[in-house]
């Protein structure tokens, strides 16, 4: 690679870090990005720099046994960035952040294995990594994990994902949360199985020796909100992700819908439209 390339790399890093930021995969001043120059070279932003808000002078060039080649201090993870660039010669882009649907997961589970069709095609099943300190000193596990899939989660920290270029690593991280999300937002929707032969519009919900519910009626809005906000391991993961965010669910039949305003995990508000971050039809 000419030297004459090395501004739209650092562009490349910057444009990342911003879409990380912006889709809220970032926060603070954690998480760092790197690239491979050549053989022997990387860019990789620096320590304690804000990936939402990075410039060219956050970005430096360091070999690939982890000296850095100008003025200033790598990110603490030079170890992992360095050590896959040494040990994948295809990779050309990581990307380590510290997202919090995933961080959350994992800190409960050891596995991911995906329901949605796209997610199972596109990252496959997501294995946890054991960390034992804030920043990766023992690269070796991250590595071998890395062998079986492009992403991996480092238990009690984050994720990393490599690829051909940032924007593989970003989708990627991109998905495995949103799968997350869905993996949790899936639990409003657990109830009592029931086998049911009339149409869908005059369908009844009910629980073994309780109170039936017609589809969608008022009384069965008020009892889903009492069920979730009353579900102990939906409170304790909201508390810990601060998960506040709009849920909508349409019955396209008759058009209803109710939307469901989330707080820290808990239903405080109920509405009778389709307005959220998330719709359900």
């Amino acid at each position: 690679m000419s030297e004459e390339q090395l501004p739209e790399l650092k562009k490349n890093i910057v444009a990342i870090g911003h879409l990380l930021w912006e889709k809220e995969l970032a926060s603070g001043i954690n998480g760092n990005i790197s690239v491979r120059v050549d053989e022997g070279r990387l860019l990789l932003t620096a320590t304690q720099t804000c990936l939402g808000l990075l410039q060219d002078k956050d970005i430096l060039m360091l070999n690939v046994d982890g000296e850095v080649l100008e003025d200033g201090e790598a990110s603490t993870e030079r170890l992992l960035h360095t050590q896959i660039f040494k040990n994948f010669s295809d990779i050309r882009a990581v990307v380590h952040t510290h997202t919090t649907y995933t961080n959350a997961y994992f800190l409960e589970n050891e596995i991911l294995i995906p329901r949605i069709f796209e997610s199972k095609f596109f990252i496959g099943q997501v294995r946890a990594v054991e960390q034992k300190t804030p920043s990766v000193t023992d690269a070796a596990p991250v590595i071998a994990a890395l062998k079986s899939n492009n992403i991996v989660a480092l238990k009690n920290h984050g994720v990393v994902a490599m690829g051909k270029n940032l924007f593989d690593c970003f989708l990627l991280i991109q998905c495995l949360e949103e799968s997350i999300k869905t993996e949790a937002i899936s639990r409003l929707f657990v109830t009592k199985k029931e086998k049911v032969s009339r149409p869908l519009k005059s369908r009844s919900v009910k629980g073994k020796g309780k109170k039936k519910y017609k589809l969608f009626s008022k009384e069965q809005i008020a009892r889903i909100v009492r069920l979730v906000n009353h579900d102990a391991q939906l409170k304790d993961l909201g508390e810990k992700t601060k998960m506040t965010m709009g849920l909508a669910v349409k019955l396209n039949e008759t058009g209803q819908a109710y939307a469901f305003r989330f707080e820290n995990g808990k239903i405080i508000d109920v509405g009778r439209d389709d307005k959220a971050e998330f719709v359900i039809s």
